[in-house]
């Protein structure tokens, strides 16, 4: 994964930078590339190349070219990539709407915002394994690719999350509830939440009973009484549109 950081102010840069390397130092499982830019022109030759990144942090006031121009160039070639706009100016809040920015951050930078947008930024980022659920763990951000999902069980306030590979991450405590950390999954047709503690990936689904689940690698998982019914329909629905 690539971030590109644009800013004419050098000092800026730098804090920016700095913020960014902080937050990284946090997310270990996934190897991502920093461009830093002093020259907004010489980002603005690169993106019209076809030389992409994935998320760009890009100053609103810049000389040469400024950071909706380069915004513009970026939508024209590319409409995924992630952009975070930082500026000394809340005037150009709607500029930056229009080319459908993530986040509109003021400086100085508060780490908190920045570290949010980030997380935002990451997490609606697209690479070759389609889109990425990100989990805290004890040892950082993971981000997993929702086609490695198996299911998730919520194991006293710990997402417990199986993985087609047999492999297991562990969040750490979670403060919102399990309904809220899967919301993002259930907007995906694929994913179905079958009791209060479980969601799986229907991709993997080897049999499904009026009180269970069995999933590809054997394991059973409860199906409540109260979503039975709609887990049966929700999963008939989903299988007769893959053989379409």
């Amino acid at each position: 994964m690539k971030i590109v950081i644009c800013d004419d102010s050098i000092e800026d840069l730098i804090k920016i930078e700095k913020l960014l390397r902080k937050y990284m130092g946090s997310y270990t499982n996934t190897e991502i590339e920093v461009e830093k830019y002093s020259n907004p022109s010489q980002l603005y030759n690169k993106i019209c190349g076809k030389e992409l990144a994935d998320i760009y942090i890009l100053d609103m006031l810049m000389d040469e070219k400024s950071g909706i121009d380069i915004g513009n160039r970026i939508r024209k070639a590319d409409s995924k990539n992630v952009i975070i706009y930082v500026t000394s100016s809340d005037e150009f809040a709607l500029d930056a709407y229009r080319v459908q920015a993530a986040r509109y951050l003021l400086k100085p930078i508060k780490e908190e915002e920045f570290f949010e947008a980030l997380d935002y930024a990451l997490a609606s980022t697209e690479i070759k394994n389609g889109p990425l659920y990100l989990v805290k763990t004890k040892g950082g951000f993971v981000s997993i690719p929702y086609s490695k999902i198996e299911y998730i069980e919520n194991a006293s306030r710990v997402l417990d999350i199986h993985l087609t590979d047999g492999e297991n991450i562990k969040s750490i405590f979670i403060r919102k509830s399990f309904d809220t950390e899967i919301e993002e999954l259930l907007n995906d047709k694929s994913f179905l939440q079958v009791h209060k503690s479980f969601v799986i990936n229907l991709k993997h689904v080897k049999r499904l009973t009026m009180n269970n689940v069995v999933m590809e690698s054997g394991k059973s998982i409860p199906v409540s009484k109260a979503r039975s019914a709609g887990a049966k329909k929700e999963y008939l629905i989903f299988a007769s549109e893959q053989y379409r």
